[in-house]
């Protein structure tokens, strides 16, 4: 992208860094379709989980060593768990990018012990309405990477609560028949990269093993005015009351079921974008329910690049600025912005 755009430093490393740590994450899958892992066992993900949250916070806290953290994972399981520990440091020490000038961008942790510190920077930090806060979902989607489906390595820079540069590494997607399926993978490569830098729209990029290969601005979503051009993307399991959304669709007159189905909460935000999507919504089966921010930020910021509304249930903006969870949002609606108020009003209706 153009050096002129704001954040080009911090998008050009972050791109990197995510797309060596989808590295990281395609190597362990191959092991565990080799059989070196039992299946059944949920370490694999563990591991890719660890090695891709060193990986990210390495290369960008080397860079921005006063910016803030915010991952899923804490370092304590490998510090209990010296196999664990050592498998983890094997796969962060031995994942390199192929060209040498991308990959001498990347800082690697030198020891274990740094590599458990860096870890930690991510469960130690918080997002606030003051500071530069980089949030990372190492494996979103953590079900379906074991399965070899559709999984997401996300980061995102917050600045003072406000989403900048988003960028989600799928490594499995395939979009030859144009739309994201659970079970329609990337064999033959390393998936998409999609990006967005705020204001300045958003990108996609085929991923590979080493530079970064060019990328192309995304077409805004088309106008709509009508629930029947509808196109949502849904979750059949996991915190949403799926009954519910299959009401609010009857009420709107919007399509139902939905034309894709994944687990993933940062891939439904991409089906938005380039799958053939164009809506989609969250109603909690717990009213207390919160999602955790790494589930979202980066996502959200690409929709809203390619001309879609991301709110609340009641319409009001996601506030990215009060801790690790979106503690002021109840519930989500993704529209494009001809619609979205359509959309909100349908949902007080039924509610």
């Amino acid at each position: 992208m153009d050096s002129s755009i704001p954040y080009s430093k911090e998008l050009q490393l972050a791109c990197l860094t995510v797309q060596r740590a989808t590295l990281a994450t395609k190597k362990l899958l191959e092991a565990v379709d080799k059989g070196s892992f039992d299946k059944s066992d949920s370490t694999p993900v563990t591991i890719a989980d660890f090695a891709a949250q060193a990986l990210i916070i390495a290369a960008i806290h080397h860079a921005f060593p006063d910016d803030v953290f915010v991952g899923e994972e804490s370092a304590s399981a490998l510090r209990s768990d010296p196999a664990l520990l050592e498998r983890t440091w094997e796969l962060v020490a031995s994942t390199r990018l192929t060209d040498e000038e991308s990959d001498a961008q990347l800082y690697t942790p030198k020891t274990k012990e740094e590599m458990l510190d860096i870890i930690d920077l991510g469960a130690q930090g918080t997002c606030g309405s003051q500071n530069r806060a980089w949030v990372l979902d190492p494996v979103d989607g953590t079900a379906t990477f074991i399965q070899g489906q559709q999984y997401a390595v996300c980061l995102c820079l917050l600045e003072n609560g406000l989403q900048k540069v988003g960028v989600l590494g799928c490594p499995n997607m395939n979009l030859e028949k144009g739309y994201i399926h659970e079970d329609i993978v990337d064999r033959e490569g390393y998936g998409h990269q999609v990006f967005a830098v705020a204001g300045h729209g958003a990108y996609m990029r085929k991923m590979d093993t080493g530079a970064l290969l060019p990328a192309h601005k995304l077409e805004p979503k088309p106008a709509i005015t009508d629930p029947k051009d509808l196109v949502f993307v849904d979750c059949a399991g996991g915190s949403s009351d799926i009954n519910v959304h299959a009401r609010l669709a009857s009420h709107l007159g919007a399509p139902w079921p939905p034309k894709t189905d994944l687990w993933a909460t940062q891939l439904r935000y991409i089906a938005v974008a380039v799958g053939g999507c164009n809506a989609s919504m969250k109603i909690p089966r717990k009213a207390s329910y919160r999602s955790k921010i790494w589930d979202h930020a980066g996502g959200m910021l690409i929709v809203e690049e390619v001309g879609c509304i991301v709110s609340d249930l009641a319409g009001r903006p996601v506030d990215c600025s009060l801790g690790r969870t979106l503690a002021g949002c109840h519930g989500m609606i993704v529209a494009p912005s001809s619609i979205h108020q359509r959309f909100v009003d349908a949902v007080q209706q039924i509610m």
